[in-house]
């Protein structure tokens, strides 16, 4: 079991709104910064993108801000020295940090858990670790580490599978809402909400939060319904990408959403 930031997050009865950052982007002096603006306008939970040049959900928009944040010198190191930082203002709303496997098996994995937790990170989202190689390799290192591992689900899931996610899960689960990679136009029709409902009736001991192509607040109340909350990702990124001011631009983004 865990005990960090995410244990009581889900307690709140508000809809938990989640916002995805990469790290340095759109450069690495923004980073702590716009992470500080975000948790102090009224954002619950932050996704800290670590850049890497191939990884396999992301779309078009955050696959830019990778290359974008690698070319001014981001790396694995970069971002677990920007959480720090980050922690160090004082902010203390959850943070996740999500990349791929591939890096972080380089730099170590037993290594990175225990940087991660001293650096400030309250779990991980490895799209690319499956999951029983996760429970046979990793699961005590990350548990041990005080980090949970949050796993992604898609239409595709069966029950049985679902179920197996669930009984792991140390936090919340990750829905995909639509299919493919992040940042795609997201429609919410009725296979969408069939979907969505079907996760919702099958009483999961874990809590969902929905993410993947949502763009607005339409987007974020309708899917939320089924949730816990959603997350926003490449929607944000746009916004800040060729902002005069990232700070200001942050916050005008979140008051779309609250």
């Amino acid at each position: 079991m865990i005990n960090n930031r995410l244990t009581s997050l889900f307690d709140k009865p508000e809809k938990i709104f989640s916002i995805f950052v990469t790290a340095g982007f759109p450069n690495l002096e923004s980073t702590v910064k716009i992470v500080e603006t975000l948790a102090q306008n009224g954002v619950d939970l932050i996704e800290l993108g670590i850049p890497f040049s191939d990884s396999i959900a992301d779309g078009s928009t955050i696959q830019k801000a990778n290359e974008l944040a690698l070319s001014k010198g981001a790396s694995l190191v970069y971002t677990l020295e920007t959480l720090r930082e980050i922690r160090n203002r004082g902010v203390e709303i959850p943070i996740i940090l999500m990349g791929s496997l591939n890096p972080i098996l380089q730099f170590g994995v037993e290594k990175f858990c225990a940087e991660a937790e001293k650096s400030g990170a309250d779990g991980l989202i490895l799209p690319d670790l499956p999951l029983e190689f996760y429970v046979h390799n990793y699961l005590k290192t990350f548990e041990s580490n005080n980090l949970a591992n949050i796993f992604l689900v898609t239409s595709q899931t069966s029950e049985s599978r679902l179920r197996q996610i669930d009984e792991i899960s140390n936090s919340f689960i990750y829905v995909v809402s639509l299919a493919g990679v992040t940042g795609k136009s997201l429609e919410i029709d009725d296979e969408r909400r069939s979907y969505l409902q079907r996760l919702q009736q099958l009483n999961l001991r874990s809590p969902l939060m929905v993410g993947f192509g949502i763009e607005n607040k339409t987007h974020f109340d309708e899917l939320s319904k089924y949730a816990s909350g959603a997350i926003i990702g490449s929607a944000f990124l746009r916004e800040i990408e060729n902002a005069a001011d990232v700070n200001i631009a942050s916050i005008d983004f979140v008051k779309k959403f609250l």
